[in-house]
């Protein structure tokens, strides 16, 4: 059950917060500018390619490396295939993973490592794999790890990831908001760079503009009624998250805030992109998880169960592409079979920015549903 008093109680959410996963959540911006420093000191915004890679790989440990490709991949487009490289292993810990190069890999190819660990020996043979193979390799990663020391200057260019020192408090949550934007700062200039997507030194600067007006909405200090995010912790207490996307960059922000609330909160979600979604989830709109299911034996004593789980829409929506819009036909799905419906649409912006607001305040509620419901 969620402890809704508990949101409006700055000190009594501090002290749930363990993993400074909300002070990580309002330093987002600050670590964009820090990560985009890095970036600038290693030398990747001097750097001038000769052409866009044919493939870009990408490899790292759990939800941050899957969430980092899939943020790319849908930036970049078509421009050259993103792949995420999986590992295998018999656990996920650091010395249980391995990751192979595609059989095809080779100089005209681009792998980067994207880890918020270093420690990974199957990432280090995976940069040493590659440079005999003549990819081009960059990694991100903390500072002073065997990862570093084998990439920087030998085996590619490596860009230190930026840490804050209440990350080493705790193990790191994969999907904690300064994670992500650590490692994936660095890899937006880069990209840059090659022509893949755009995202030169300013656009970074209005990512982290942006980061910061959400972290001053968003904050412990604001009260409910007020504050976006808290409100849709509140509204998805309790309930199952149908999360629907529309536009290009709605799409990796919903799969990251269910990723999100299953890890942080364990709370399960599906997501789904508009309009597909209409049909792929009509049928759970329709059965027992609709808000107005009746349970059987209607008659029974309910005093000591717990409430039924219902579904929860959760429309998150950038521009559509055309103009066209599938909202009002989700509306429409969700209030024929009496499920509630949340929105969330960012302020006009570049992509970048747009993507940013999303991906922030979905961060932030996920963070607020996992500390209010585990006082």
């Amino acid at each position: 059950m969620l402890d809704e008093s508990l949101l409006d109680s700055p000190q009594g959410l501090a002290e749930a917060d363990r993993r400074a996963l909300l002070r990580g959540a309002a330093e987002a911006g600050a670590r964009v500018r820090t990560a985009a420093r890095y970036a600038a000191e290693a030398g990747v915004n001097e750097l001038k390619p000769d052409g866009r890679p044919r493939a870009v790989l990408i490899a790292g440990p759990g939800a941050a490396a899957t969430q980092t490709a899939d943020l790319l991949g849908t930036l970049a487009g078509a421009g050259s295939p993103v792949t995420r490289l999986a590992p295998s292993g018999v656990a996920p810990a650091a010395g249980a993973l391995r990751w192979e190069l595609p059989g095809w890999a080779g100089s005209v190819d681009l792998l980067l490592i994207a880890t918020p660990d270093g420690t990974e020996p199957g990432l280090t043979l995976l940069s040493e794999q590659a440079y005999r193979r003549g990819c081009t390799v960059v990694a991100v990663a903390p500072a002073r790890t065997p990862l570093a020391e084998t990439v920087n200057g030998s085996v590619g260019l490596f860009v230190p990831m930026a840490t804050a020192s209440y990350d080493q408090d705790q193990p790191l949550a994969a999907s904690a908001p300064g994670v992500l934007w650590a490692l994936l700062t660095p890899l937006l200039a880069l990209l840059d760079r090659t022509g893949l997507l755009t995202a030169p030194p300013d656009a970074l600067g209005k990512i982290a503009d942006r980061l910061d007006g959400i972290a001053e909405r968003c904050g412990p200090a604001i009260a409910t009624y007020s504050n976006p995010a808290k409100t849709l912790a509140a509204e998805i207490a309790d309930a199952l998250p149908v999360v629907w996307t529309e536009g290009v960059s709605a799409g990796p922000a919903g799969r990251r805030f269910a990723a999100a609330l299953a890890e942080l909160s364990g709370t399960p979600a599906v997501v789904a992109e508009l309009p597909e979604a209409l049909a792929a989830h009509s049928a759970l709109l329709a059965g027992r998880l609709a808000a107005g299911a009746d349970p059987d034996d209607f008659f029974r004593d309910r005093v000591e169960e717990a409430p039924a789980l219902h579904a929860r829409v959760v429309l998150l929506r950038d521009r559509p592409i055309g103009g066209l819009t599938a909202a009002p036909a989700a509306r429409d799905l969700a209030l024929t079979h009496d499920t509630p419906i949340s929105e969330l649409e960012p302020e006009a912006g570049g992509e970048l920015e747009t993507l940013a607001e999303l991906i922030a305040v979905t961060d932030f509620a996920a963070v607020y549903l996992a500390l209010a419901s585990r006082a």
